[in-house]
């Protein structure tokens, strides 16, 4: 297991950042819980203020649900490129259905997912990526704010 801290999240930012510029996305969107962080950091680097969020459910910690849920799909009628925001392409189930129901309801938009780490086992990569997962990551926002830790 590794531990992925803060001063590594903001390196690894600034590099993904530089990767999608020639992208030129008009749009943010983050998947939650895991993009949060990486979306609001990275809208913070760009200045923009069009960050979206969609809702994923399939991890629960380390434990893998047997289905996805989205929910909370944002209204990206006025977008042209959008980048997708998350921490981490692991299975691929998540962003794969993600990106499905996106090109569903808005087949006009174009789509790039970016992502600080990825498994080459994965259903879909992504576009841009920082580093390749070796084992189990546990981001500083998930570790340095578990309940047990605010003491």
């Amino acid at each position: 297991m590794k531990y992925y801290a803060y001063k590594e999240f903001v390196k690894d930012t600034k590099k993904l950042v530089k990767l999608c510029k020639e992208y030129e996305a008009d749009t943010l969107l983050a998947v939650a819980r895991g993009g949060l962080t990486l979306g609001h950091a990275f809208a913070e680097a760009v200045n923009t203020r069009r960050l979206f969020t969609i809702n994923s459910i399939l991890y629960e910690k380390d434990k893998k649900g047997s289905r996805c849920e989205i929910f909370n799909m944002p209204d990206l009628k006025d977008a042209k490129k959008v980048l997708l925001l998350d921490d981490i392409v692991d299975s691929g189930q998540t962003i794969k259905e993600v990106l499905s129901l996106l090109r569903e309801d808005f087949p006009e938009v174009e789509f790039k997912i970016a992502t600080l780490f990825y498994k080459p086992t994965a259903l879909i990569q992504p576009d841009f990526c920082v580093h390749e997962a070796k084992e189990w990551i546990e981001f500083f926002w998930e570790k340095d704010f578990q309940e047990d830790s605010l003491d």
